[in-house]
């Protein structure tokens, strides 16, 4: 006789009745990304990361007309879009000025995060002019993955193999090598 064990890489929480909820991840960004290598990568780490999480990736496209428009109008009309895609998660903002892990301290900052409730994460790059002060009004926490810039295109695919390298720490799996 076989016997089959499957375990469950799911984050869940429960809600008053006590019914589960499943976390989520939501990632949303400002336009799309334009270079296909770029894409295969995001790609890759998003297949890998459906093992440990749902994660939802919404692509928020660039504003029409925008050289007519100030940078304030810019960050406003943005900010009114990423607003509208957040629906009771913890907002996390991808920032400059945000706060900076370690890999292992990144996992540890998912698990709280998770453990502190609600419907799951949302992790947020703002457009080229970074966030209007709505966004920051809403925001949880800030962080940062680099004292480095990189385009918004590229920090992308360097979040989306953190958030799985992540994962597989908590997992206690061998992808991360301290």
């Amino acid at each position: 006789m076989l016997t089959e064990v499957l375990e469950v890489k799911l984050f869940v929480n429960f809600d008053h009745n006590f019914k589960i909820i499943i976390l989520k991840i939501k990632f949303i960004c400002i336009g799309k990304t334009g270079k296909d290598f770029l894409v295969a990568g995001e790609q890759e780490y998003l297949k890998r990361l459906q093992h440990y999480v749902p994660v939802e990736r919404i692509e928020i496209p660039d504003l029409k007309n925008a050289k007519k428009l100030s940078i304030e109008q810019i960050k406003e009309l943005e900010g009114k879009e990423i607003i509208s895609k957040i629906s009771g998660e913890q907002v996390i903002l991808l920032d400059e000025n945000g706060k900076e892990f370690s890999s292992v301290e990144f996992s540890q900052f998912i698990q709280q995060k998770f453990n502190q409730g609600g419907k799951g994460l949302a992790f947020v790059v703002g457009g080229a002019y970074g966030f209007s002060s709505e966004v920051y009004q809403i925001a949880n926490s800030k962080i940062s993955l680099s004292k480095m810039t990189f385009s918004h295109q590229m920090i992308r695919m360097v979040f989306f193999e953190q958030l799985y390298r992540g994962m597989t720490i908590l997992k206690g799996e061998p992808y991360h090598h301290s």
